[in-house]
């Protein structure tokens, strides 16, 4: 192979790797110094002629003329597409009668920049009859690539995460709170979450399970607040007001999280019992599978 060659794969690859990571308009050709200080303002000219006389003294004391009112700063065209995203999608979801309307509306939906960047829409996976849904953060790079959510690293180990309390694929409905990959596989926008909620909703009114098992920060602030996090929040049930009556929920951390953090899998263990528990409490989901211990995880 030639130097030409070799060099030429080696841009390739590193054109690649800035494109997969979002990178992909160029704005200037020559970079900008954003550190460079300012330059020196202009000197003041000479003033010329007599100075202008001042005004008394007294002047400053009389009342200055009313004002007249100023008017609002107008709205930026991000804020204004951002509102109008969100009241498209909940005009949008409010139409749809069942799963596959909502996944057409979904196809539909120009609301949000980072589906120009993605392979596909990752709707769901799993039984959309099963009595639980469980729901992510975002497609990473494998559920781009695949079109369903939680694959790859992180999938194995949701699928040992559910087969340890006896649970897998076919007895729960997965789906994200953002359904198309954000670029470099960054986390969701306080934006972007917000145009997709509407949708939110009405995936789980229209898939009415018993329990929800929301996993990592996005689902959690999506539903219930936007300033709540996973760490402080994870193992704490709450109550998500559907239409049809509250639905028990659960936080946990993520997958991805955990493989970064293997250290948590003791707590991720704790909430995984936890929510086996309430479920047969609530007497839903048998045990498909046998047990294990959280080191296997």
């Amino acid at each position: 192979m030639t130097d030409t060659t070799s060099q030429f794969h080696a841009d390739l690859a590193a054109l690649a790797f800035l494109v997969d990571a979002g990178l992909d308009v160029v704005i200037d050709a020559e970079p900008t110094d954003r550190l460079k200080p300012p330059p020196e303002p202009a000197a003041a000219p000479a003033e010329q002629g007599p100075a202008k006389p001042t005004a008394p003294a007294s002047a400053a004391r009389e009342p200055l003329p009313q004002s007249r009112p100023v008017a609002a700063r107008p709205e930026s065209p991000e804020v204004i597409s951002e509102r109008q995203a969100a009241i498209t999608a909940q005009q949008l979801a409010a139409q749809c009668a069942d799963l596959d309307a909502l996944r057409a509306a979904l196809e539909g939906f120009q609301g949000l920049a980072i589906r120009e960047t993605a392979t596909q829409l990752v709707f769901a996976d799993g039984n959309p009859e099963a009595d639980i849904m469980l729901i992510g953060e975002a497609p990473g790079r494998d559920e781009d690539r695949l079109g369903r959510p939680f694959v790859g690293e992180s999938g194995k180990l949701l699928d040992r995460m559910l087969g340890a309390i006896g649970l897998d694929r076919q007895s729960v409905y997965i789906t994200n709170t953002v359904l198309w990959r954000p670029p470099g596989n960054r986390k969701p926008t306080p934006a972007e979450v917000t145009a997709m909620l509407p949708f939110l909703v009405r995936h789980i009114e229209l898939v009415a399970p018993k329990a929800l098992l929301l996993v990592g920060g996005s689902a959690l602030s999506a539903l219930f607040d936007f300033d709540a996090r996973i760490t402080r929040e994870r193992g704490r049930w709450r109550d998500y007001p559907a239409a049809t009556g509250p639905i028990p929920a659960l936080p946990m951390f993520h997958p991805a999280y955990l493989l970064r953090q293997p250290q948590l899998k003791r707590q991720a263990w704790q909430d995984l019992l936890s929510f086996r528990e309430r479920l047969d409490e609530l007497g839903v989901a048998p045990v498909t599978a046998e047990s294990v211990t959280p080191d296997s995880a």
